[in-house]
């Protein structure tokens, strides 16, 4: 600082202790001007004040809005809350419901299983009951076995008696001199005929009676048919057929149809198996037994198996193996 302006203040000093008006007059002076700057700083902080107000009431209106709002989605809540309890609610009537239909499934399923055993010893009845109409079946085809052989019996007395006729008519040309008796003959085979065809009426007609009267065995049938129908067929006559026993290599084997017959003036051996069903498994048994009893014999060997029903399967296996099959109905 300057002398003069060191000088002043201390004028200025000495002025403010001694001159009573000068002091009074400075302090004023200096009251009005901080009176002027402190009312100018509370005008501003009145301005900032009004200010802060407004936002004060602007946050107030949205904290009040806010608040609806959330009072508004408490309320939403709690209507939520009140369904969810009430779903619960009938989820809980619901579940109770299933453990009733649970247990009344449970019952239904124990009264299921008892009808199950129940459907299981009928079934076991049945399949009894069953058994017993098998046997009774088996029984009954049996007795039709019996009427079908008896019938082809009668058959083949038709056939032998028309077998007869064939011969008496090549024989013609050599016994023209016995024609009267031949005629006569011929009158009393066509009677035997007409009383044969009566026999196969009456026999439609007492089947039962029948069936328990006639017991004629297969080979019976086959000796009776087979001959006429290898001199029809093949040109082999054969007079009888019978059962013979051959020992190979010390094996007993059975044929039970054995012949000897002729065809062209040559010796023919007939090795034969009446069967009543004839399977392709029937045809390979027979046909090993044959094959073992074959190479006793130098002459020409005619292999054949006779019987009621002849299964598919058998004809190709025969075939192979050289065998004629013969049924009960072929002529």
């Amino acid at each position: 600082m300057s002398r003069a302006g060191v000088e002043f203040k201390r004028r200025m000093l000495r002025l403010l202790k001694e001159d009573e008006e000068f002091r009074y007059a400075v302090m004023g002076l200096l009251g009005v001007e901080d009176i002027r700057s402190g009312q100018a700083r509370l005008e501003e902080a009145i301005e900032r004040l009004t200010e802060a107000q407004a936002r004060t009431e602007q946050a107030i209106a949205q904290l009040v809005e806010r608040q609806g709002k959330l009072e508004e989605a408490m309320k939403q809540l709690a209507e939520r809350q009140d369904r969810l309890e009430e779903r619960q609610g009938r989820l809980e009537e619901r579940q109770a419901r299933l453990e009733e239909a649970m247990i009344r499934l449970a019952e239904g399923q124990a009264r299921l299983e008892e009808r199950q055993d129940r459907l299981e010893e009928a079934m076991t009845r049945l399949a009894e009951a069953q058994a017993r109409l098998e046997e009774r079946q088996g029984k009954l085809e049996e007795a039709m076995t019996r009427l079908t052989e008896a019938q082809a019996r009668l058959e083949e007395r038709q056939d032998r008696l028309e077998e007869a006729v064939t011969r008496l008519i090549e024989g013609q040309a050599r016994l023209e001199e016995r024609q009267g008796k031949l005629e006569e003959a011929m009158t009393r085979l066509t009677e035997a005929q007409a009383r044969t065809e009566m026999a196969l009426q009456e026999l439609s007609r007492h089947v039962t009676s029948l069936s328990e009267t006639i017991g004629f065995g297969l080979e019976d049938i086959a000796r009776v048919v087979v001959p006429g129908w290898l001199y029809r067929h093949e040109g082999i006559l054969v007079d009888n057929l019978v059962r013979r026993f051959f020992v190979v290599d010390g094996e007993e084997v059975e044929v039970n149809l054995y012949g000897e017959g002729t065809r062209n003036a040559s010796r023919v051996i007939i090795l034969g198996e009446a069967k009543a069903r004839i399977y392709e498994g029937d045809v390979k048994n027979f046909g090993r037994a044959v094959d073992k009893v074959s190479p006793l014999f130098a002459e020409e060997v005619y292999k054949l198996m006779f019987g009621y029903y002849v299964h598919p399967s058998a004809e190709k296996e025969a075939k192979n193996r050289g065998i004629t099959l013969i049924a009960s109905y072929m002529r």
